[in-house]
């Protein structure tokens, strides 16, 4: 290696690999890591310091050791330096099987007899390389419309349908169990005591200042009776929390501040409020609701 590859080509190219290495496995965003991460630049800076320290205690030693040999040693090591890779037998593999040509001394050989003005023409072969590159081409054409417009397989386009069609699928499949991609019209009413806790903490923490703390209703109407002034149920309910209650006089809307799975737990905890019949309630307000005219009232999606 060193013999074909010097020293100045060596130790950039290794530098290089290492950077890339470090570039590839530290995520460091849209900036370089050696700028977004000083230790990776001392890291690089010490690397290339060994790098090139090693390369001189090499050559250093390589220098000492010469002076060492014998005049005899010195010219067996000068003929070994003077060998032309191209006398290897890897190189003469190589050439054979990729260009396979004539040398000089055989050129007569393959003279062709026509003359033109004492211009004489070699009939040369092809190049091996060219050849089967031609013969992989047509295996491959062969192989391709076999596949594609006899056997009928999916090209490009077909895969692309299929493609968008299972991805928009998968699209689908992921809002129905993803928390904050829920909406009034996918929403579905959390019975679990684990969620209801969660939804009361969220109901104390925000709700409480208007509906009291155990919905009894004070700025606000009361939660836990079964009368609702712009509808009831987990739709309506959850509606009305997001995008607010009646104009000029009704909550505020609270989508800026509660995540879509936040306002499902407090709007199920709300429900699983009814007939708690707390302490001096406020009067009630609105229409009775029931759940079996829910259908009909979807387009009414709000809360008190």
């Amino acid at each position: 290696m060193k013999k074909f590859i010097p020293v100045y080509v060596r130790v950039p190219v290794i530098f290089a690999l290492v950077f890339m290495a470090l570039e590839y496995f530290i995520d460091s965003g849209d900036r370089p890591a050696f700028l977004k991460y000083p230790m990776v630049s001392v890291f690089l800076l010490l690397f290339i310091f060994i790098q090139i320290a090693i390369e001189l205690v090499v050559l250093a030693i390589d220098r000492v050791t010469y002076s060492l040999l014998t005049e005899e040693q010195k010219e067996k090591l000068a003929e070994a330096d003077a060998l032309d890779f191209r006398d290897s037998k890897w190189y003469k593999k190589f050439k054979e099987f990729f260009i396979k040509d004539k040398p000089i001394e055989e050129e007569g050989t393959i003279l062709l007899s026509h003359d033109y003005d004492g211009i004489k023409e070699l009939d040369n072969v092809l190049p091996p390389w060219w050849t089967k590159l031609f013969y992989a081409c047509i295996i491959f054409a062969i192989v391709y419309m076999a596949k594609y417009h006899i056997f009928d397989y999916d090209d490009q386009t077909k895969e692309f349908e299929k493609e968008m069609a299972d991805a928009k699928i998968a699209v689908e499949e992921y809002k129905k169990t993803a928390k904050d991609l829920i909406d009034a019209n996918s929403v579905t009413q959390l019975t679990e005591p684990a969620d209801l806790a969660a939804g009361k903490k969220i109901f104390e923490m925000n709700c409480a200042a208007c509906h009291r703390q155990d919905a009894g209703g004070a700025i606000g109407p009361n939660l836990t009776d079964d009368q609702w002034i712009l509808g009831g149920g987990i739709k309506n309910v959850f509606h009305t929390i997001t995008e607010g209650g009646r104009d000029g006089k009704g909550m505020v809307a609270w989508k800026g501040t509660l995540k879509p799975s936040e306002i499902q737990l407090v709007a199920s905890y709300i429900l699983s409020l009814k007939g708690t019949n707390p302490k001096d309630p406020k009067p009630s307000e609105g229409e009775v609701w029931k759940e079996e005219a829910a259908e009909k009232t979807n387009d009414k999606l709000a809360i008190k």
